[in-house]
């Protein structure tokens, strides 16, 4: 083991038992002696004394520096994305040290707390104003071609009437494209009615679009902070636009329920797992929106096919 290693307790004992030694050897071979030559007694009580120092000497130190070694454990292993464990308080220098420690870990809880806040309303203040422009500037343009389309049709020519026809009737499905972008992009189901009703509202959209079965099982839950029921809708919103898009599931499951100090969301699918695990899922911006609100997001594909999102919100 490299002697750098070592916990400083070692490391400050060893020092000390070195110098005591040395000079407890020195007192004893040096001309300034008791004796002339030293007798067997005086060697004993040398001994006896520098066994009696190494143990003061290892008492004193483990009660004022152990708090050090266990704040330097704590740091290697410590993990700022969980909020890190705070240590127990300690007496003396290394207590001090030990209060200092977690007094820092509570300050960057704080802190993240307020900058995850913060990130979060900037990312839907985003959402919420590229909604807007594609209502009123794209969306207006796609009705006003809607609206010229259908006056030009009485006015032409039958097959020219027709070609209008099936021109404005793809127009109409690009406006109901922007008004779902729209719609995702800006959850007023979530802000009018709550996150049990936009939920249900996610369900309702993706049995209609894909055909799938969804079985919902939602339960009472606690109050939760608005970051946190955010995070809870597009984390629900991006986990169910993957199973339409890339899983082709016939069975859906999503459960939304209070489990112990936990808020737990489920979204399980019988479809294909490899297709709803690929690069372009939407998988990284789940993560980061869980570890925005200190939630912990797991994505795990089930025995034989699918695939199943559970992220662990706590609410005390």
């Amino acid at each position: 083991m490299d002697p750098r290693d070592l916990p400083l307790y070692w490391k400050v004992f060893l020092v000390n038992g070195a110098v005591f030694t040395v000079g407890t050897a020195v007192l004893a071979f040096s001309p300034a002696r008791v004796s002339e030559r030293v007798l067997a007694s005086e060697a004993a009580v040398l001994t006896v004394g520098l066994a009696a120092m190494l143990v003061v000497n290892a008492a004193l130190l483990r009660l004022s520096l152990a708090p050090v070694d266990r704040v330097i454990r704590e740091m290697d292993a410590v993990r700022l994305q969980d909020g890190g464990a705070r240590l127990s308080p300690a007496a003396g220098a290394g207590g001090r040290l030990v209060a200092s420690y977690n007094a820092m870990l509570d300050r960057i809880a704080t802190e993240r707390a307020t900058s995850n806040a913060k990130a979060l309303a900037a990312q839907e203040a985003e959402r919420h104003r590229i909604a807007q422009e594609l209502h009123d500037e794209v969306g207006q343009s796609l009705t006003a071609v809607l609206l010229g389309l259908k006056s030009l049709e009485s006015k032409v020519p039958g097959a020219i009437a027709t070609e209008l026809a099936t021109i404005r009737e793809t127009a109409r499905e690009g406006l109901d494209d922007v008004r779902r972008v729209v719609g995702r992009l800006r959850p007023g189901v979530l802000e009018d009615l709550g996150l049990h009703s936009a939920l249900t509202s996610l369900c309702s959209d993706l049995a209609a679009l894909t055909g799938a079965e969804v079985i919902r099982q939602f339960g009472r839950v606690p109050q939760l902070s608005r970051e946190q029921e955010l995070v809870v809708y597009r984390v629900a919103q991006e986990a169910l636009t993957n199973v339409a898009r890339h899983a082709g599931a016939r069975r859906v499951a999503v459960s939304f329920a209070r489990l112990g100090d936990l808020v737990v969301l489920e979204v399980t699918d019988d479809g294909q797992a490899r297709a709803a695990l690929s690069p372009g899922s939407g998988i990284v911006g789940m993560h980061e929106r869980a570890q925005l609100i200190g939630a912990r997001l797991s994505i795990d594909t089930l025995p034989g096919h699918g695939v199943r999102v559970r992220l662990e919100v706590g609410w005390r």
